[in-house]
Formats: C-alpha cells, sequence, structure tokens
C-alpha cells in the first residue's frame, strides 16, 4: 500500500539536501579539516565520532558510530527500495527511540509510512495502527487523518466510540 505523502517527504528531504555554492564550500573546509586530525594515519577511516566511545584508552583515534539499527533500515530498504539510504536512517533513527521494527511495519501496513514523521506523531497522541481503518462516521480514522482532522480528535472520538458500545 502506497501512501502518498511518501513521495511528497522524499522530494522534500531531497530538496533540502541540495548545497549552495556557501555549503559546497563550508564542507569541503570541513573535510579538509577532520583529514587533519592528529593520529590519523594514512589509509585508515578519518570518521569522527564521540570521546567516550575512542577504541581503547590513550589512542587519539575515534570509533564511528550508526546512528540506526541496520535492521530497521533493512526492514525500510525491504519495503522502500527508491529511498535514499541517509533519509531510511534517518526515519529509523526516529522509530528505534520509540518502538521496535514490528511496530514501523504495523504502521506501515496500515497505511501509514514509517517515513512519514506523522506517525510518529499518531503515535504519541494515543493511536495504534489498528485503530486506522476503525470507522469514525463515513470515514476511516485514517481517511479522517489524511483530512487533517487532529489526533487528538481522533482519539477521542475512538473513545466516545467505546463507551457508547460498552453502555
Amino acid at each position: 500500500m502506497r501512501d502518498p505523502g511518501v513521495d511528497a517527504v522524499i522530494r522534500q528531504w531531497a530538496a533540502e539536501r541540495e548545497q549552495s555554492a556557501e555549503e559546497q564550500e563550508v564542507h569541503r573546509i570541513a573535510s579538509a579539516w577532520l583529514a587533519e586530525i592528529p593520529g590519523s594515519e594514512a589509509g585508515e577511516a578519518k570518521s569522527p565520532g564521540i570521546p567516550g566511545q575512542r577504541r581503547g584508552t590513550g589512542t587519539a583515534r575515534w570509533a564511528p558510530v550508526d546512528l540506526a539499527d541496520p535492521g530497521f533500515v533493512e526492514a525500510m530498504r525491504e519495503r522502500l527500495p527508491e529511498a535514499p539510504l541517509d533519509l531510511l536512517a534517518a526515519a529509523a533513527g526516529w522509530w528505534q527511540m520509540v518502538g521496535d521494527v514490528e511496530e514501523a511495519e504495523a504502521w506501515w501496513d496500515a497505511g501509514v509510512s514509517p517515513l512519514d514523521q506523522r506517525a510518529l506523531d499518531y503515535r504519541a497522541a494515543g493511536l495504534a495502527p489498528s485503530d486506522l481503518s476503525r470507522r469514525l462516521g463515513p470515514l476511516t480514522v485514517l481517511e479522517h487523518l489524511r483530512r487533517g482532522s487532529a489526533p487528538a480528535w481522533c482519539v477521542a472520538r475512538l473513545a466516545r466510540q467505546r463507551r457508547d458500545a460498552a453502555g
């Protein structure tokens, strides 16, 4: 199932990453500066890391830090192979902070891509993937959300619907 907002998210992400001449010069200077890090020898990776994660004691070399769990990135790559790796890693980083791969996939199966930041907003409001297919009047919860209804409104309507069914 394709989420119509995913293509827009990818286009926005790509546009934000286009660099101006000034940004390219800043990147070139930063790269040159990083290449001059003391203790880095020819042929070694020169990527910076977090000081507390240096390999061994007494060395000036840095340990690389993975920002996203490779399992999350791979699960997302299977679902959206045309998305840039950086975007997949960023989305995986959001999801691994709040849930697991199965939950991210459940949202995707319900119609909301984990690449869409709104999925986290829906989750924070109290919605679950199973709620998205429930009907609130003539529309499903997902249709209400896509038309601009607030997640909190949908949660309140679902709670009222549950109360009415119980009473």
